[in-house]
């Protein structure tokens, strides 16, 4: 278990990693103009984010957590990655030989769902657009990386999210270790409405072991099409943990959990009674 709680931190470094060096080097090597356009890119950044959550890793979700929290994009894009992450769900669905069609149509869906939710957040929540500061970040996290390289601050930022990740995923894998492998299967119901609601928590665990079980009980017949989404598009992985860790502003990141959770249930519950 424990082992399997350090690849699965592990495999969230290389993002940090890459995603900190990106942002050093925009803070220092960029003038405020080009990196604020990073933060003005509209429909396409929430475009090109719910593509990028598409690819199967939830590392692309702690990436986006951390450009959020420097405001170097916007809600809509944040959330674009959130709805279309889904951790393990392709490599699962792919292992078990489920149909490329089918597979197909669940990306599509959860693309467009993605774009969509995205854009209307940008709507309803329209602000005018922050600067990009990434200093305010280095403050909170004590780097004392002024004046030095942009390795540096971008591995001591790294190792720290990557630890306090391997703290999490370990306690949520003793916990579903001590509750038993059938926990999820007991608590996930295949019934209108309360299957998408209850799926939908369920995918709110910063686990990998949600999106698997989910996916499983999908294949197997246990759960209906509307909650194996419903619980695949709140499934953002870890990055909720980053999120709540790099973010201060907490009544910030209960909205976005709000909004990730509602916008799960709701799109549920419409493909369960149109699918």
């Amino acid at each position: 278990m424990v082992i399997h709680s350090f690849f699965s931190a592990l495999k969230v470094f290389p993002f940090l990693f890459l995603t900190y060096l990106l942002l050093e080097w925009l803070e220092r090597k960029s003038s405020e103009k080009s990196l604020n356009l990073i933060g003005k890119a509209g429909k396409w950044g929430t475009i090109a984010g719910a593509l990028t959550g598409l690819l199967p890793q939830c590392g692309f979700a702690a990436a986006a957590s951390n450009f959020y929290a420097v405001r170097a994009i916007s809600l809509g894009t944040l959330m674009a990655v959130f709805l279309t992450t889904s951790d393990e769900m392709l490599p699962i669905l792919i292992s078990n030989t489920v149909e490329p069609i089918l597979i197909v149509k669940i990306l599509a869906i959860k693309l467009f769902l993605g774009i969509f939710f995205g854009l209307l957040c940008d709507v309803v929540f329209r602000k005018s657009p922050l600067p990009v500061d990434v200093e305010t970040l280095c403050v909170q996290e004590d780097c004392h990386c002024a004046g030095g390289g942009i390795v540096k601050p971008a591995l001591f930022h790294s190792v720290k999210i990557t630890c306090f990740v391997l703290l999490v995923t370990l306690a949520l894998n003793s916990l579903l270790a001590i509750l038993g492998e059938d926990f999820l299967s007991e608590i996930v119901f295949n019934r209108p409405i309360l299957g998408p609601i209850t799926s939908a928590f369920v995918g709110l665990v910063p686990n990998c072991s949600a999106s698997v079980a989910i996916t499983q009980l999908y294949i197997d017949g246990a759960m209906s099409f509307g909650s194996m989404m419903a619980g695949t598009l709140s499934g953002a992985g870890v990055g909720l943990l980053v999120l709540f860790r790099i973010n201060h502003n907490r009544n910030e990141n209960l909205k976005i959990v709000a909004i990730l959770y509602v916008s799960a249930v709701v799109s549920g519950i419409l493909l369960d009674f149109f699918y």
